[in-house]
């Protein structure tokens, strides 16, 4: 099943490739330039379908859990300063997705939506210490009954064009559904309470929607 924001660039990329095999077939004489040229022409397309694939997960709603909202690395643990909402400090729980991840971004917890901005910015690699301040973003506060106030950042890598965020304030998010996508390379950051208790470490690879970060 392929991601509703990759209809559009799947049905294009699909006319091009055909068009592009087609061609090579009948006008390419040389025949293994003609055979690299078709090949090639499949592994693009292949690749945009992992890319916007959307794999249904099932999540396991819980109020006690703070669950991944993508699937990739965590690339970053530590106490910082938040500065943009709550301008005190937070612990943040970074996950870098690369461009064979798959990059919907789900609820990692379920409550009202109580902010959700935009912000236009760079396209620094996702991992720069300076991305998550400068890179195009959006940031998303969901209230939870248990957690109080959680943060998460969607965050544009060198690659990522376009953030796609559903969330509006006054939303009911319920854990594990879809709360965006971020096409082509990006990161994902949490803000989470200090004394909220970590479950995964520094290089783990996580599932969105399914792996617990935080109890």
């Amino acid at each position: 099943m392929f991601h509703k924001e990759g209809h559009k660039i799947i049905a294009v990329t699909f006319i091009i490739i055909a068009a592009a095999v087609i061609l090579a077939e009948y006008y390419v004489g040389i025949s293994w330039l003609k055979t690299l040229i078709q090949i090639a022409c499949l592994i693009v397309l292949v690749l945009i379908l992992q890319f916007f694939r959307n794999p249904k997960r099932k999540t396991t709603i819980s109020d006690e859990n703070i669950i991944a909202p993508v699937d990739g690395k965590v690339v970053v643990i530590e106490e910082v300063f938040e500065k943009e909402y709550f301008k005190d400090k937070r612990l943040q729980v970074s996950i870098f997705m690369s461009p064979i991840n798959v990059h919907v971004t789900r609820y990692a917890l379920s409550g009202i939506v109580k902010y959700s901005k935009y912000h236009p910015g760079k396209y620094l690699v996702a991992w720069h210490p300076k991305a998550s301040e400068e890179n195009e973003r959006t940031t998303v506060v969901v209230d939870n009954p248990t957690y109080g106030e959680v943060l998460y950042r969607q965050i544009a890598g060198a690659l990522a064009k376009r953030i796609v965020n559903y969330a509006k304030e006054g939303d009911q998010a319920i854990q594990g559904t879809d709360a965006g996508f971020i096409k082509f390379g990006s990161r994902v950051d949490l803000y989470l309470p200090l004394d909220a208790e970590v479950k995964v470490s520094l290089g783990q690879k996580v599932k969105g929607g399914i792996d617990i970060i935080a109890k």
